[in-house]
């Protein structure tokens, strides 16, 4: 099931600051995708625990790690804000350039995205962000699946993603562009069920 579009016009970043609706949205190229239903308690948990678990190996670096919803913009070029067609909201992105964190968002490409898929975005996740950011150029990005217990990783080669390094949410998975970020799964999924249910 894919996520339901806002309307079919084509939308920028200024048109998305005047929406006073409660719905969430992201833009893919002007085009308004609306995130919801609001995310499993279990994807927040997975998501918490990844996030505590970056944020204490990057502690004593000037990096940025920031746990969604936060407003990410992806321009074209140099346009202002206001005109950028392409605003995502990531589950967790660690930035290392400071210069492009502000106040309310993001601008400019994180280094490293995390997604924790849910059965309503995981399509989305899977096709329009990955395509999104590997043209961006996101040097790294991961596809956490917890009801599968896979994790899929794309490094940036030359431009492209490519395959998948895929793997299990067993043991330990090192981050390939942040080094000193090592993910302990056993504490990431504690929370998840033993059963095939999420």
């Amino acid at each position: 099931m894919g996520l339901a579009l806002r309307d079919q016009e084509r939308h920028t970043y200024g048109d998305y600051l005047t929406w006073t609706d409660e719905t969430r949205y992201e833009l893919i190229e002007g085009a308004a995708y609306a995130m919801t239903p609001a995310p499993t308690v279990l994807h927040q948990e997975i998501l918490g625990a990844l996030y505590r678990q970056v944020a204490d190996a990057l502690e004593d670096s000037p990096y940025h790690v920031l746990a969604g919803p936060v407003d990410v913009l992806l321009p074209k070029a140099e346009e202002s804000d206001e005109v950028v067609d392409t605003v995502v909201q990531p589950d967790l992105l660690v930035v290392c350039d400071p210069s492009k964190v502000g106040e309310k968002r993001v601008r400019g490409t994180p280094d490293w995205v995390v997604e924790v898929l849910s059965p309503s975005t995981a399509g989305h996740d899977h096709l329009r962000k990955r395509q999104i950011y590997e043209r961006h150029g996101v040097r790294e990005y991961w596809l956490v699946h917890p009801v599968d217990r896979v994790l899929l990783v794309y490094r940036l080669d030359k431009g492209v993603y490519g395959k998948p390094i895929a793997a299990e949410l067993k043991e330990h998975t090192r981050v390939g562009v942040l080094p000193e970020v090592v993910i302990d799964w056993t504490r990431a999924t504690r929370r998840l069920p033993q059963s095939d249910q999420a």
